[in-house]
């Protein structure tokens, strides 16, 4: 079983974006055949200054490789690597009818929010049908917000199928229902474009002062506390301590006589060393950007081995042989 997962360059890594997304992901690694690509196409909808491009490209990279993508035990590779998927994408949207795309719920959002639509923001889900497509992916791992491009996906591989013959796997969706809601600092959702995140690889000084401006209510540390569980500082410490540190804290607070100021402390320490390993590993690539650069082309090698097959079986189905 072949479980793909696309990985969007969109700069600095967070808490949210690991526990969220990338854990599980490189997770499934133990368990079959995985497919990573960094979706750069898929950036040029939003980002179009190259450099930024290329550094948030190469940063995601280093990123996921720090935080345990094997690139022995899966495959990852840069999108735009694999020109077989533009191809596909053309042959996809041939039969891809308008009233489908029209219906995206990311393009009415996108527009309706003052964005210029143009044609790669309409055709998206095209391109993304093509990344499913081309692998001969059976499985997708997707949150509730690309729910409906996965669906999408799977309606216009179901549809090229019924006008050229079976030529492609229909995937099917793995929906994340367990994965973890990260609270940002001020409680809400942690997301950038709210300006609440914790950065894994960020620099220790800021990070520390991050944490230790956290909001806590007027309480003194000797009042019991019964609500303890919906504490964001215990709510975060959940999430990088051991299940017992984390537990003991939440007692404690919930007894009373815990400060505040000690258990951000207790948050900043457990949180540094979660990440200590992948901080260590981050900057040996950093050191090499020859080794991520091999590992990204010998992806692409490995991705366009498959991806050829599928493309010539495409091809032949359309009569373009």
């Amino acid at each position: 079983m072949r479980t793909l997962t696309g990985i969007t360059p969109s700069g600095t890594l967070h808490v949210g974006n690991y526990f969220g997304a990338m854990r599980p992901a490189i997770e499934a690694q133990a368990r079959g055949d995985c497919f990573y690509f960094i979706a750069d196409y898929h950036s040029m909808t939003s980002v179009t200054d190259p450099a930024l491009r290329r550094a948030n490209t190469r940063g995601i990279a280093v990123d996921w490789l720090a935080c345990g993508l094997d690139p022995e035990r899966s495959v990852f590779w840069r999108q735009s690597d694999v020109p077989e998927v533009c191809e596909l994408t053309w042959l996809l949207g041939s039969v891809t009818p308008m009233g489908l795309l029209e219906r995206a719920h990311s393009y009415k959002d996108k527009t309706s929010k003052g964005i210029s639509p143009n044609f790669g923001l309409f055709a998206y889900p095209v391109l993304m049908a093509a990344d499913i497509l081309l692998y001969d992916t059976n499985v997708v791992p997707v949150g509730q917000d690309q729910k409906q491009h996965l669906e999408m996906a799977r309606d216009i591989a179901i549809k090229f199928n019924q006008t050229y013959g079976e030529t492609f796997v229909v995937p099917e969706p793995e929906i994340r229902v367990d994965v973890a809601s990260v609270p940002g600092l001020d409680g809400q959702k942690m997301s950038k474009s709210y300006g609440n995140t914790l950065e894994i690889f960020g620099d220790e000084k800021t990070l520390r002062k991050k944490v230790m401006s956290i909001v806590m209510d007027s309480r003194t540390p000797a009042e019991p506390k019964p609500d303890a569980d919906r504490n964001l500082c215990i709510q975060l410490l959940k999430l990088v301590a051991p299940s017992d540190v984390a537990a003991d804290y939440e007692g404690r607070l919930r007894a009373g006589g815990l400060g505040y100021g000690d258990l951000k402390k207790a948050l900043f320490e457990h949180f540094w060393g979660c990440f200590a390993r992948a901080r260590a590993r981050r900057a040996e690539l950093l050191a090499d950007p020859g080794y991520v650069e091999q590992v990204l082309r010998e992806g692409a090698g490995r991705a366009r081995a498959v991806a050829s097959g599928v493309i010539r079986r495409a091809r032949l189905a359309a009569g373009l042989d």
